[in-house]
């Protein structure tokens, strides 16, 4: 993994994921390739137990390398393995076992904004977007995973016109939690983070595996899920403590066991 493309810090249970990819934290090679190994690794490391992502300088993510793109003859196959692994990316940070808070630090286009998607929650600073400029350069993608945030009428009129939707219309529509001034975005991720850190790792895995898997399930099949990861969840000691704990209005200390 190019150590200059996607930077992680771990330290009191947290890993903050910095995309560094100048100048515009374009989805290059690396950064994919370094996105799959960072995440994937997240997952097997017990002493996280969430994360952040966010981009370095005012730009979080401009989407699929076009200038690169513009330069080079496609190969026999170059496609195939482009699209799986961009792919793989974005399902790398969704099926990540711990949570991932993207903190938006400017804008997010194209494959940008399903990085930001493929998060658990988001937030913004005043600088932050999400938009779809693909139609503008010759490319198509990133409907679906608009779908996942915006409504009908809003992600065609994103995908027909190149629109980017800016921070406080992201905040109203609810597509993030909060809009901050750039400076204090990230001791708001942070805080965010500190709070999801302080549950119980054991709880905050299932929960996070519930969701992905009930999302597109039927209410009957979803719940009768949910109901079987409750039922995982009270094997561990994490679960009798959180039911202790609160029963002698005590802080719980979990073990992640």
């Amino acid at each position: 993994m190019d150590a200059q493309v996607i930077e992680c810090a771990i330290a009191d249970h947290i890993a903050v994921v910095t995309i560094n990819n100048p100048p515009v934290n374009a989805m290059s090679p690396a950064f994919k390739a370094g996105i799959q190994e960072t995440f994937d690794r997240l997952s097997d490391l017990p002493d996280v137990r969430v994360a952040v992502l966010t981009g370095a300088g005012k730009i979080f993510c401009a989407g699929a390398d076009i200038k690169a793109r513009a330069g080079m003859e496609p190969q026999p196959g170059d496609h195939w393995s482009g699209s799986r692994s961009a792919r793989e990316t974005f399902h790398a940070i969704m099926e990540c076992k711990k949570p991932v808070i993207c903190a938006l630090n400017g804008p997010a286009l194209g494959a940008g904004l399903a990085v930001a998607a493929s998060c658990d929650i988001l937030i913004a600073s005043e600088r932050g977007s999400l938009g779809l400029p693909e139609i503008n350069v010759g490319l198509l993608g990133g409907g679906r995973h608009t779908m996942r945030l915006f409504g009908h009428s809003l992600t065609r009129r994103m995908m027909f016109t190149g629109y980017r939707v800016p921070a406080d219309e992201l905040y109203r529509l609810g597509i993030v939690e909060a809009v901050y001034p750039a400076d204090e975005l990230m001791p708001a991720a942070m805080a965010m983070a500190r709070e999801i850190a302080a549950k119980s790792p054991i709880a905050m895995t299932l929960a996070k595996h519930a969701l992905n898997t009930i999302e597109d399930m039927t209410l009957r099949d979803g719940y009768r899920f949910e109901q079987g990861m409750t039922g995982e969840l009270g094997k561990y000691e994490d679960s009798k403590e959180a039911m202790k704990a609160f029963a002698e209005k005590r802080a719980p200390v979990f073990k992640g066991r």
